[in-house]
C-alpha cells in the first residue's frame, strides 16, 4: 500500500485544531477551528474520492480517540461507511485499548512496523490529521504521498507540520488546484532527499 499523509494547514504551516476551538488546546493553543469557515463543496466532494481510495487508515493516539469518538455516530454521513469499517491502526505508547473497530493499536518502534503494513496489498494507508506522527514517518523515508488543504489564513501559533530541524524531503508537485471557499489544494510526491543547486551561470 502507498502511505499518505492528508493535512489541513494554515498559510504559516499550522496544523494544529482546524476543525473546532476545543479540537486540541494542548500547550495552550487558543486559535483552532480557522480552517472551518473555508470548507465548501467542492473540497468536500474531492476529500470524499481520496478517502475511496483507502483501505487501511492509521493515527496517532489524539486523533485517533477524535475520530473514534464522533464517526460511529455519524451513520449517515457519505463517508462513514468507509471510515468506520476498514482497518485502523493507531501509533501510540499509551493506549491500551481501542473499541473503534476495527483497530489495531502500534506500540514500539512504530517506523519498522508501519514499514510493515505497507507491504499488504492495497491501495493506500492513509494518515489524516496526526501531524507529529506524520512528521516521523516522512523523516522515516515511508511517506509516499502529501495532499496537503491550504487554508489562506495567518494563524500566527500553533504546532505546525513541518517545524524547525525537522528532516529534510524532496518533493514532486503532482497537482494543485482552488475551491471556492478559498483553499489551495496541493498534492505531492516524495522524491528522497531535496535537490540543491545554484542560482545563476557559473563563472568559468
Amino acid at each position: 500500500m502507498r502511505l499518505v499523509l492528508q493535512e489541513f494547514l494554515s498559510l504559516d504551516g499550522v496544523s494544529q485544531g482546524p476543525g473546532a476551538p476545543d479540537e486540541d488546546t494542548s500547550d495552550g493553543f487558543t486559535q483552532g477551528g480557522w480552517f472551518v469557515p473555508h470548507l465548501d463543496e467542492a473540497f468536500e466532494r474531492l476529500a470524499g474520492t481520496w478517502l475511496e481510495r483507502a483501505d487501511a487508515f492509521l493515527f496517532g493516539r489524539r486523533t485517533y480517540l477524535n475520530f473514534a469518538r464522533d464517526w460511529p455516530k455519524m451513520t449517515e454521513h457519505p463517508s462513514a461507511a468507509i471510515l468506520n469499517g476498514l482497518p485502523k491502526y493507531v501509533a501510540s505508547h499509551s493506549l491500551t485499548r481501542a473499541d473503534w473497530n476495527p483497530t489495531t493499536i502500534l506500540s514500539g518502534d512504530i517506523p519498522a512496523q508501519v514499514a510493515e503494513l505497507k507491504q499488504q496489498p492495497g491501495r493506500e494507508l492513509q494518515i489524516h490529521g496526526s501531524a507529529r506522527l506524520g512528521q516521523s514517518l516522512l523523516a522515516a523515508g515511508l511517506i509516499d504521498e502529501l495532499r496537503l488543504a491550504i487554508a489562506p489564513v495567518v494563524v500566527g501559533t500553533g504546532r505546525r507540520l513541518f517545524p524547525d530541524g525537522g528532516a529534510p524531503a524532496g518533493l514532486r508537485l503532482l497537482s494543485n488546484e482552488t475551491t471556492p471557499g478559498g483553499l489551495t489544494i496541493v498534492v505531492y510526491e516524495s522524491t528522497g532527499l531535496p535537490e540543491y543547486g545554484t542560482y545563476g551561470a557559473a563563472e568559468g
